[in-house]
């Protein structure tokens, strides 16, 4: 990857079926080793209680209709620097307090099911767009690294500097997705690819850009987000 950063501050079967791992989405046909590890059969041990807990409570947030999309809405902030990240390049870290930390690429990650949603994405600006995000749900990445019990924040590492942290209910809610298409495309540049954050449970500014790494920890740490230490709200739910 080359950049340059800028200077600025159940039963076990059910359960994997739920959270979209089942045996046939995860044994997928040229997938690199580093999906699988050494030993493909560690991502198949037993969730912790409290993710499994996690995992199956929460409902959906009603979704919009293919046709209800507003292409034109959705607009992209300007800042001085945008990454150009070559996507045979980049690499997804996913790490912290975890049984089975990996790295994944493009082609691992497009091999996992993908799933699409029609949502209203909402600014703290005072706009919204109604947008389709098709990507992996970050349960299911969440899932193959095996959270310990202990974990209750994720952060998320950008390209460009930015950083984020979420509770980690939101982060495994059913539409909380890593995306890498927009309105059935690939992603720009300027929305975020290779890959971002997409929810409608969360502002804007919670739905991080140009994702690299994905950090799983037990305490909130003193830089809680880019903006939330310049003043915004941590949670902003919606």
């Amino acid at each position: 990857m080359s950049l340059i950063l800028p200077e600025r501050t159940l039963s076990r079967r059910r359960l994997l079926q739920l959270s979209g791992l089942s045996g046939a989405g995860l044994l997928l046909g040229g997938c690199g080793s580093n999906l699988f590890s050494n030993n493909v059969g560690q991502i198949f041990e037993p969730l912790n209680q409290t993710f499994e807990a996690l995992l199956l409570s929460h409902k959906p947030v009603p979704e919009f209709s293919v046709s209800a999309i507003e292409p034109e809405k959705l607009l992209v902030n300007t800042f001085d620097f945008t990454p150009q990240i070559d996507p045979a390049q980049f690499r997804l870290i996913i790490d912290g307090e975890v049984s089975n930390p990996i790295q994944l690429t493009m082609a691992d990650i497009q091999k996992l099911p993908l799933t699409s949603m029609v949502i209203r994405h909402i600014c703290v600006e005072g706009w919204a767009a109604i947008v389709q995000w098709g990507g992996i749900r970050l349960r299911d990445l969440v899932a193959l690294v095996r959270p310990k019990s202990s974990v209750r924040y994720v952060y998320f590492k950008s390209a460009d500097g930015y950083y984020e942290s979420w509770d980690i209910a939101s982060a495994v809610h059913p539409q909380t997705l890593m995306a890498y298409q927009k309105n059935g495309q690939p992603l720009s540049a300027d929305n975020g690819a290779p890959m971002r954050l997409a929810s409608p449970i969360k502002l804007g500014y919670k739905q991080s850009k140009w994702v690299t790494q994905i950090t799983l920890v037990s305490n909130l740490l003193p830089t809680q987000g880019y903006w939330e230490d310049q003043g915004y709200e941590w949670f902003a739910g919606l």
